[in-house]
């Protein structure tokens, strides 16, 4: 997939885990990557891995203003905008995410406005910048890609069940889809990756727990724990040309989650 993103401009939102490796493995396929997330720090950060190729903006994901001001610095800086990766989101457990019989109105407002309500907006802001530009040699205005998560469709009951969390994950699946289905005729792709357990510091939580990982030996035979550039990777498949023909799925990258 050499030269896939070749001069192609990604917005990656998030700046850590699955971001951080997307990002690194965006670059090295010939994009020009602008990062947004919250902590201004944590972005820096990554930009300067990027060197010349990246650039920043700290933003709170849910707050509409702050969006469309991070879309228009990348636009500024580059251009335009061939791809955006919505990767930022959290596990909303310390807030009070749970079974639905324990979860409290914090734990479901926080979680959906984190994970979801932040997709909605970055979305609309790039949706907006890609309508009016121009169509690539490969006959593309952009392509988007949403953050789900298995758990979205292949829920489990003793050691992930954070319900708003996987609402949250099961309304971005609708909503990748009924945008994939809108915007297809103006030669915008949106599609949506739903990881199982990954290696990030959202997993953290259950890396630590002995009996969670004598779980996932079993439940993602292929690795009990994937790591961030098990994912980066089919991202920057779905970002770039070689899925110019592919709108509208959700991929699982599981490690065989969904059929254990």
């Amino acid at each position: 997939m050499a030269g896939n993103l070749e001069h192609k401009v990604c917005l990656i939102t998030g700046s850590t885990g699955i971001a951080e490796a997307t990002a690194l493995q965006a670059v090295e396929e010939g994009a020009r990557v602008f990062v947004v997330s919250r902590t201004e720090e944590n972005c820096r950060g990554l930009a300067d891995k990027l060197g010349e190729s990246g650039g920043y903006r700290a933003a709170d994901l849910t707050k509409g203003e702050e969006v469309a001001a991070a879309v228009g610095a990348c636009v500024e800086q580059w251009g335009r905008i061939d791809g955006l990766f919505n990767v930022a989101g959290i596990s909303g457990r310390k807030f009070g995410d749970g079974p639905l019989h324990e979860c409290t109105e914090e734990g479901w407002d926080t979680t959906l406005d984190a994970n979801l309500k932040s997709m909605f907006l970055m979305c609309r802001a790039v949706l907006g910048q890609m309508m009016e530009q121009e169509e690539n040699a490969k006959g593309i205005r952009g392509a988007i890609l949403n953050m789900a998560s298995v758990l979205a469709f292949s829920p489990e009951r003793n050691f992930f069940s954070a319900h708003a969390y996987a609402a949250s994950k099961g309304a971005i699946v609708s909503m990748s889809k009924a945008a994939a289905a809108y915007y297809a005729p103006h030669k915008i792709r949106v599609n949506a990756i739903a990881p199982a357990l990954v290696e990030t510091p959202m997993s953290k939580r259950a890396g630590e727990d002995a009996e969670i990982m004598a779980f996932m030996r079993k439940k993602q035979p292929l690795a009990a724990m994937m790591t961030a550039e098990d994912v980066a990777g089919m991202a920057v498949f779905l970002l770039g040309d070689a899925a110019r023909a592919i709108t509208g799925d959700v991929v699982s990258v599981d490690a065989g989650w969904c059929v254990s």
